[in-house]
C-alpha cells in the first residue's frame, strides 16, 4: 500500500481548483482518502489538526489556554497519573515486555503532547481553513478523564457540547496513535493503514492486545499481531515477524547488539520489493520437543575458529507463512539456524553482569553451531566464547542454545569480577538443564 500523504490538488491561474474530498467542515475533520492509504505518526496528527482548530474557534482560545490543554494531553498519555489512558504499572519484577511497552508509551506521549503544544500555538495564529464552516463533530465519551483545568475550560467557562465532542475526538484518536505506536523501536517511520475514521479500525485489535498487556504477561505473537493489524488492516498466522507491501517488521535484534536490543519490540524496515504479505513463522513450534545435543557429546575443535560470517536467508512463502535461517561459514562449511528459535532464545536469555570465569566447562561456537538440535548440558555450567563474532553470529548461538537457563555475559576483560549473578536457575537436581553462558566482547553492548 503506498505512503499516501493528505490529498490536495495544485492549481494554476487558469485551473480551477477540482477537490479531491468534500472541503473540511461540518462533520468533515479530515482529508484521508477513502481507502489504502498509509500515513506516519506525523503525517496523521497533522491531518487531525481541524479537530484542534474547531476547539480554538468553538472556545476563542488563546495562546493563555494553551497550558490547560498541554496539562491535559500530557496526563492523558503518561503512565500513573489520574487522567492515563494506559493504567500500566511498572514496577522492579514487571515482565520484559511490559518494561518495554512502557517505556515506548511514555517516549511516544511526550513526544506527541509536545507537538500537541506546539500546533495549538501555531493554530492560533495561523488557523486551518474550514471552508465548509464550524467543525461539529459527534463524538462520544471514551472514558478518557479529564484534568480539573481541563474540564472547567472545555465544558465550563467557554466551551460546551460542541467543543466538548471536538476534543473527545482529538484526544482519542490520539491515543489510538500513541498505542498503534507502542510495537516499533522507529515508530515515527511505520507506516499507519488510515480510513475515514482514522484510527478506530484499530479498535478491536488495540482492545485485545491492551488486555493481554495489562492482565497478563503479553506474548510475542501478540505484539506482532497488533502491530500487524496497525499497519495492515488484517489478521493473520501466529509469527515472530511480518511482510506488507512495502516493507517488513521484525524483531529489533536483527539490526542491535543482541546484549542490549529490546527483546519484544519490532524494527519496521522499509524494502519496495515486498509485495506479497506473509507471517515470519518458527520452524519447530514447540522447543520442547526439539531434538538436543549434549556439549558433552560435541566434536572437539580442530583449531580456532576465528570470526565466522553470518547472513539471514528467507524461504519461499508458503499458504502465507515463512521461515527464515541465520546462515553462518567458516571455511567453505556452512551451519544453518532457524531464525525463529534465534529469536526465542534472544527472549529468554538472561543478561548478565561481568563475572569470575568459574565454568565448570568451555563448548566450541562454531562446534556447536554445527550441531544437530539445540544444545544442552546437565553438568554444571559451560561458557561458549563469542567475543570475536559478530552479532547476526550471536543470534545465531542463541538460536542453538537450548534456551532454559541461557545467558548472555560481556567477557570480564577489565577483570571486573561482579557477584550480580542473574536469577537464572542452577540445576541442583540432574533433572534440569545447567547454564549455557554465551560470552560476547563488551563493546558489543553499545
Amino acid at each position: 500500500m503506498p505512503r499516501t500523504s493528505i490529498p490536495g490538488t495544485p492549481t494554476t491561474p487558469d485551473t480551477p481548483a477540482i477537490p479531491d474530498a468534500p472541503a473540511l467542515g461540518g462533520s468533515r475533520w479530515n482529508t484521508f482518502p477513502a481507502a489504502g492509504t498509509t500515513l506516519t505518526a506525523r503525517e496523521f496528527f497533522t491531518a487531525t489538526e481541524p479537530l484542534l482548530q474547531g476547539i480554538i474557534d468553538d472556545n476563542a482560545l488563546t495562546s493563555a489556554d494553551i497550558a490547560v490543554l498541554e496539562g491535559q494531553i500530557r496526563a492523558t498519555l503518561a503512565l500513573g497519573t489520574r487522567e492515563t489512558a494506559l493504567p500500566l504499572y511498572l514496577g522492579p519484577d514487571s515482565a520484559s515486555a511490559a518494561r518495554e511497552l512502557g517505556a515506548q508509551a511514555e517516549t511516544i506521549g511526550q513526544e506527541l503532547a509536545s507537538w500537541s503544544a506546539e500546533a495549538l500555538e501555531r493554530l492560533i495564529t495561523d488557523p486551518v481553513p474550514l471552508p465548509a464552516g464550524p467543525l461539529v463533530v459527534r463524538s462520544h465519551c471514551y472514558g478518557h478523564l479529564l484534568t480539573p483545568p481541563a474540564a472547567d475550560l472545555l465544558l465550563g467557562r467557554r466551551g460546551g457540547p460542541v467543543s466538548m465532542q471536538l476534543y473527545n475526538e482529538w484526544l482519542h484518536q490520539l491515543v489510538l496513535l500513541r498505542d498503534a505506536l507502542l510495537p516499533f523501536t522507529n515508530w515515527q517511520d511505520a507506516p499507519l493503514l488510515i480510513t475515514p475514521t482514522g484510527l478506530r479500525h484499530t479498535e478491536p485489535a488495540r482492545d485485545a492486545f491492551l488486555t493481554e498487556l495489562l492482565v497478563r504477561q503479553i506474548r510475542q505473537t501478540s505484539i506482532v499481531a497488533f502491530a500487524r493489524n496497525v499497519v495492515t488492516g488484517t489478521t493473520g498466522p501466529a509469527g515472530y515477524g511480518f511482510e506488507a507491501s512495502g516493507g517488513t517488521a521484525l524483531p529489533a535484534v536483527l539490526d542491535q547488539p543482541p546484549l542490549t536490543a529490546p527483546r519484544h519490540l519490532l524494527t519496521w524496515r522499509p524494502d519496495p520489493s515486498v509485495g506479497e504479505a506473509a507471517t515470519y513463522v518458527a520452524e519447530v513450534q514447540d522447543y520442547y520437543a526439539a531434538p538436543r545435543t549434549l556439549v558433552e557429546d560435541l566434536p572437539p575443535a580442530l583449531t580456532t575458529s576465528g570470526p565466522l560470517a553470518a547472513r539471514p536467508v528467507t524461504a519461499p512463502v508458503v499458504d502465507g507463512t515463512r521461515t527464515a535461517r541465520i546462515e553462518v561459514t567458516h571455511d567453505g562449511t556452512t551451519a544453518h539456524v532457524d531464525l525463529g528459535q534465534a529469536l526465542r532464545g534472544h527472549r529468554f536469555a538472561h543478561h548478565e553482569s561481568p563475572a569470575a570465569g568459574d565454568a565448570s566447562g568451555t563448548a566450541d561456537a562454531w562446534s556447536a553451531l554445527r550441531a544437530p538440535g539445540l544444545v544442552w548440558t546437565q553438568s554444571g555450567e559451560v561458557t561458549l566464547d563469542a567475543t570475536a563474532q559478530d552479532d547476526l553470529v550471536v543470534l545465531a548461538l542463541l538460536g542453538r542454545l537450548y534456551p532454559e537457563n541461557l545467558a548472555l555475559r560481556p567477557a570480564d576483560h577489565a577483570g571486573d569480577h561482579s557477584a550480580g549473578r542473574s536469577a537464572a536457575r542452577t540445576t541442583t537436581d540432574g533433572t534440569g538443564p545447567s547454564r549455557l553462558a554465551i560470552l560476547v566482547n563488551p563493546a558489543q553492548a553499545h
